[in-house]
């Protein structure tokens, strides 16, 4: 059974409080991330190995909490940092950075940290309406996406890998009773 007993959630201050406890509160967020880790561990029991956590034992990364780092930005802090981080210069919805911790360090925390994630807000915003969707729809779908990239799935290496990291969407999402987001 996967624990969760760490999130962390700030935001830059443009990010008024008001919007963080309407749109991003913790204990909604821990619900997706558990049923996110919950499918993975299922998918780790039948063999899956999981990119960035494959030195560490099965048993261990089951046992374990997880512990993640979400925070909220704007569009000039997020285009900043997608251009330092990707080298792309506008603001994306959702950057993902793994912790990236060794094996032996990871075996002695009480948790082991996934990682960060960063949102902009604005263009999850923007996304949702270009998509017909939720708003809070669309942030579960990018939550369990970023939750997948600092796993170290990856969409970009090739068509099976997006088509596997779809897939897992689809059914997280599905637990979450949500639609597949790949639908028109």
């Amino acid at each position: 059974m996967t624990y969760l007993n760490d999130i962390d959630i700030s935001a830059t201050d443009a990010i008024d409080d008001h919007l963080i406890n309407e749109f991003y509160r913790a204990e909604v967020l821990q619900n997706i991330l558990s049923k996110a880790l919950t499918y993975i561990d299922e998918r780790v029991k039948d063999g899956l190995t999981l990119p960035y956590f494959a030195d560490i034992d099965a048993a261990l990364w089951q046992s374990k909490p997880k512990a993640l780092d979400i925070y909220i930005t704007d569009m000039v802090e997020g285009k900043a940092l997608n251009l330092e981080a990707r080298g792309k210069d506008y603001a994306t919805n959702i950057l993902s950075y793994p912790s990236e911790l060794p094996a032996s360090v990871m075996d002695l925390m009480p948790a082991l940290p996934l990682g960060e994630l960063i949102i902009c807000h604005e263009v999850l915003v923007r996304e949702a309406s270009e998509q017909n969707k939720s708003l809070a729809q669309h942030i579960s779908h990018l939550i369990i996406h970023g939750v997948l990239h600092l796993l170290g799935f990856d969409h970009e290496l090739g068509q099976a890998e997006q088509d596997e990291m779809e897939q897992f969407e689809i059914a997280i999402l599905a637990r979450l009773d949500l639609p597949n987001p790949y639908l028109a």
